[in-house]
């Protein structure tokens, strides 16, 4: 079985089947939303409901915050964990950054495309690219 990073978005509608439909093949799966460290995950708007609407210098002073320093070191351990990434999409830049890096450092990365979108050419960097969750649990 394998050890899953699931990088996707809070908005992602797919998320939570493919969480579940991998645990229910027996893999481990590492769930932002529901983090090992207890809690909903994090949110920008848990530091500061006004997150959103920041400047730079605001944002870049948030990343410094112990909220946002808690996750990013709980994602980045589930992410050294992990030796499977599998990107949900649609998501954001977080996402892609997360499963770029798996990409780099040697995890199989498959994209998880439930709704076609434009085309994306350096998905070629994954392992694979896959429309539904029989062909995800086949590809894994």
């Amino acid at each position: 079985m394998a050890r899953i990073y699931v990088a996707s978005s809070w908005r992602n509608q797919y998320y939570p089947e493919v969480v579940e439909s991998l645990r229910a093949e027996g893999h481990e799966v590492y769930d932002f939303r529901n983090p090992p460290h207890g809690g909903n995950g994090f949110r920008w708007t848990d530091i500061d409901p006004e997150a959103p609407r920041w400047s730079f210098g605001e944002y870049a002073e948030g990343l410094h915050h112990p909220l946002a320093e808690r996750q990013f070191k709980a994602d980045l351990e589930a992410m050294e964990w992990s030796d499977t990434c599998v990107l949900v999409l649609p998501c954001g830049r977080s996402a892609h950054t997360e499963a770029g890096w798996l990409a780099g450092s040697g995890r199989k990365v498959i994209a998880y495309i439930p709704e076609m979108m434009e085309p994306e050419l350096m998905y070629k960097l994954f392992d694979g690219v896959v429309d539904s969750i029989p062909e995800l649990l086949k590809a894994i």
